[in-house]
């Protein structure tokens, strides 16, 4: 399909230029967010070198540079300057504007740009979420979506509706290499560490609040005792949920992830051979 040079923007979160990628096929799961909370991604790849190709990397590049000024600020309390970004105050504000950035890239239907560019949030990821106090709904949100993702481009096919994806019409070589798979797995990994520590850590009270809605002071406090004792017994349905969230971080992408690099150790041996 051929690109459109004079395709429109849009501002998003910043001023950013947010590029408007097509909108996708219409089919029956095309306009629905799947579980994981992702856009349907666009018919087909962008085209490599094209003006919406490089509309979505400065996008990507620009949101994520926002994304760790604000990061770096996020202990300074004094008002931001006319020129300055005003530092988080929370993981929940952070995971928003990441959230975002996830959206396009996904949107893209783009493998030589999800790929890399997925990889990268995932590893900055992984050090965000250890500088906050604990902020479950935000940030298990944040790794369905990358799982999600992950798990789909070790397949080449969504992981729920099992369409195809866009840029895989010549198999998975488009997708993850040998030493992707290897990066990913070690953040994977990481990861799966990192939250299972930052979960046992006592959660901010205002995000708790915010994240559970409306609720009492009583609420609220036993909420923040049952966050910060994730291995005492006798849980409550919330602290369940919450320790399954922590046990689900990446699970299809491990499957996958032992699935591939299987086949992949076991057509080097016969190769060899």
């Amino acid at each position: 399909m051929a690109e459109n040079p004079t395709s429109s923007t849009a501002a998003g979160e910043g001023g950013f230029m947010m590029p408007l990628l097509p909108s996708p096929a219409p089919s029956s799961t095309s306009t629905i967010r799947s579980v994981s909370g992702l856009p349907h991604p666009r018919r087909t790849a962008l085209r490599p070198g094209s003006v919406k190709e490089d509309k979505v990397r400065n996008f990507v590049a620009e949101r994520m540079m926002h994304i760790s000024r604000r990061f770096a600020k996020r202990s300074d309390t004094a008002p931001p300057g006319a020129d300055e970004v005003e530092g988080y105050k929370s993981m929940g504000e952070l995971c928003k504007d990441l959230e975002g950035v996830i959206d396009i890239v996904w949107l893209s239907g783009t493998p030589s740009l999800q790929v890399p560019y997925l990889l990268n949030i995932a590893g900055e990821f992984n050090t965000y979420v250890v500088a906050f106090p604990p902020s479950p709904t935000a940030t298990f949100s944040v790794l369905r979506k990358l799982d999600h993702c992950f798990a789909s481009l070790l397949i080449g096919e969504d992981i729920e509706s099992h369409e195809p994806l866009p840029g895989f019409e010549n198999g998975l070589k488009s997708g993850l290499r040998t030493t992707d798979m290897v990066r990913c797995k070690s953040i994977v990994e990481q990861a799966r560490v990192l939250i299972v520590d930052v979960m046992h850590k006592e959660p901010d009270v205002d995000e708790v609040a915010s994240e559970d809605g409306d609720q009492t002071a009583e609420e609220t406090e036993s909420g923040l005792e049952g966050h910060s004792r994730l291995g005492r017994a006798g849980w409550d349905e919330d602290e369940e949920r919450l320790y399954m969230d922590v046990a689900r971080v990446y699970e299809n992408t491990l499957v996958r992830l032992g699935e591939r690099l299987g086949s992949e150790v076991e057509a080097s041996q016969i190769s060899d051979d």
